[in-house]
């Protein structure tokens, strides 16, 4: 598996290789040290939220991406350590828990096909990742259609994460994509409807927003009420 992986990384640096000279950005950005500090900050961003579509780089195309990213804006709004602060930190930690749940799964998947030490490379996706580069985007696309119908790798019915047509597209280059539906089917078979979500993991994304919206609107009252003051 190593030396397939290794082939597939070469693959990738040479197509990266391919592009105009014209439009690579340089080499040595103005400022080093706030060029690395920003992508340090980008990565940092992508692990700890997993975004469903990372080449959305506003966050708010998907509703579940939107609902997200309007709760990190509103808790950055709120003052830390309030109780409407801690209240948001647990709605958003609860998204993020789930997100990480899926990758787990695939990342056990992964492991169990032979890609122990590759599992978290292949797994990664860089904030602002296109589907434009895709070698296989419509065998991808219905590869995640079928993990998403035939097994319980997702935990809802809302469509699944774009983020794994690009991780299926580099299976499918590796021909691996198979084995690894294969696998998803017998590690993760479809639940019954009754058994479909934990109520404790359930993500109700309108009541989400509402509350949010509720917070936003309670944070404008009082700068209207603080300007009118002064």
């Amino acid at each position: 598996m190593g030396s397939v992986f290794r082939r597939f990384c070469c693959c990738c640096c040479a197509a990266d290789d391919d592009g105009d000279d014209d439009e690579k950005q340089p080499l040595v950005p103005q400022d080093p040290l706030e060029y690395f500090n920003q992508e340090v900050q980008k990565r940092r961003d992508e692990e700890t939220n997993l975004w469903s579509e990372p080449g959305d780089r506003s966050h708010s195309e998907r509703p579940d991406d939107r609902v997200l990213h309007t709760l990190l804006q509103a808790r950055n709004k709120t003052r830390m350590g309030s109780t409407g602060y801690r209240r948001l930190s647990v709605d958003i930690e609860a998204m993020r828990d789930t997100r990480r749940e899926v990758r787990e799964k695939w990342k056990i998947i992964l492991e169990n096909l032979g890609f122990t030490a590759e599992a978290d490379s292949l797994l990664g996706v860089s904030v602002g990742a296109s589907l434009d580069g895709m070698r296989n985007a419509p065998a991808a696309r219905q590869l995640l259609q079928t993990l998403h119908t035939d097994t319980s790798l997702f935990p809802s019915r809302e469509p699944p994460p774009e983020r794994y047509l690009l991780i299926l597209d580099r299976l499918l280059y590796l021909d691996v994509a198979e084995d690894f539906l294969a696998k998803a089917k017998r590690f993760y078979p479809p639940k019954e409807d009754s058994d479909e979500e934990t109520p404790g993991l359930a993500i109700n994304l309108p009541l989400l927003l509402a509350r949010v919206e509720a917070l936003n609107g309670r944070a404008t009252e009082e700068d209207e009420e603080s300007e009118g003051d002064d």
